[in-house]
């Protein structure tokens, strides 16, 4: 029923969004068109990787649905940085981290945990996460704001593209490590069983065809969805912070919210843990310094520093998430904690 009515929205959102484009309708219809669009076109995104991802298993499937999840952000910030709105992505790359650990993890734990009252998980996978979202988010984050104090822009920069290519080099060097030297050491036995049942909805093929369609049709309405957040952040009173935090950052990640909550409700919850907290790394690791090398393509670039309520809230979140999931069980109250903890997160963006 949920893949009928994605369906049927895309085919009907992608023409509007062409037509509302050409005759220049409301800058607020504009933004819901491509809002729903975008989430429609992400559920076609995440059914594909899906069917690619059920026959290399959990670790290489949550990589797939988060790689091609954080494709959606990833256009949407480009196109922000050539408009100039760093903060805008910066909020977003925030509102990543806090949606895929709090909301999608929240969410993903909260659904399997009302169908299976303990629900496990490859713990080995978890505390290895651990490490790197300390790296990432504390270490790589936090240090740019602490030290940009007594630099001029110019150092700030400099620092943030070095910072940004030490992240990424460790970013593959782990996919390395989980993939090639370390794949099948830690091996959660309950992953290998619940993988075999399964068979992929599409082909190979059809899978790759609805991925390159969807990439490109998200590529030209989010480019335009960029140019509707000054006019209905003026309408409804949001600001860049909040617009970037809750707003681009639940839109651009709609594909992996979908998918996680959807294996945690199968008790695939190697998959659920792997796409919500591989795909923070992700964001935290590759995407984030991609954007700032790619900033200086732009008359504007993006040092890689955040807020201070930025940087509170990311780092309460990874705390948060260490603390629940390093056991490797999780059930439905944990679930409703890290939700709540993203609610509180959201009406201080929405107040600040």
């Amino acid at each position: 029923m949920a893949n009928k009515i994605f369906m049927m929205m895309t085919f009907i959102g992608v023409p509007l969004s062409v037509i509302g484009t050409l005759m220049h309708w409301s800058s607020i219809l504009l933004f819901t068109i491509y809002c729903l669009t975008i989430i429609a076109l992400s559920s076609f995104m995440g059914r594909a990787t899906e069917s690619l991802a059920i026959v290399a298993g959990p670790r290489i499937g949550g990589l797939l649905n988060a790689t091609f999840g954080n494709a959606v952000e990833l256009i949407i910030s480009i196109f922000a940085l050539k408009a100039g709105l760093v903060g805008v992505v910066l909020a977003s790359l925030t509102g990543s981290v806090l949606g895929n650990l709090l909301l999608v993890a929240g969410l993903s734990f909260f659904v399997g945990g009302i169908r299976f009252k303990r629900q496990s998980f490859n713990v080995f996978d978890a505390r290895h996460n651990s490490g790197l979202l300390v790296f990432a988010v504390i270490v790589a984050f936090v240090i740019p704001e602490v030290f940009s104090n007594d630099m001029n822009n110019q150092e700030t920069l400099s620092m943030s593209v070095g910072i940004s290519i030490i992240l990424m080099a460790l970013y593959l060097a782990a996919l390395f490590f989980k993939l090639v030297t370390h794949r099948g050491v830690y091996q959660h036995p309950e992953s290998e069983e619940q993988h075999e049942e399964e068979e992929p909805e599409w082909s190979k093929g059809k899978s790759l065809a609805i991925l390159g369609a969807a990439t490109l049709a998200v590529a030209y309405v989010s480019e335009n969805l960029v140019h509707t957040f000054e006019a209905v952040g003026e309408s409804f009173g949001w600001t860049e912070l909040f617009i970037g935090v809750i707003i681009v950052a639940i839109v651009g990640n709609a594909a992996e919210h979908a998918s996680a909550i959807l294996m945690a409700y199968k008790n695939k919850m190697d998959v659920a843990v792997e796409i919500a907290v591989g795909s923070t790394l992700q964001i935290a690791m590759f995407v984030a310094p991609l954007l700032v090398l790619i900033s200086l393509l732009f008359e504007k670039s993006m040092p890689l520093v955040f807020t201070l309520p930025e940087l509170i809230a990311m780092v309460t979140a990874v705390f948060l998430t260490i603390v629940i999931s390093n056991d490797g069980e999780t059930n439905w109250f944990e679930g409703l904690t890290m939700l709540a903890a993203y609610t509180i997160m959201g009406i201080g963006f929405y107040l600040l």
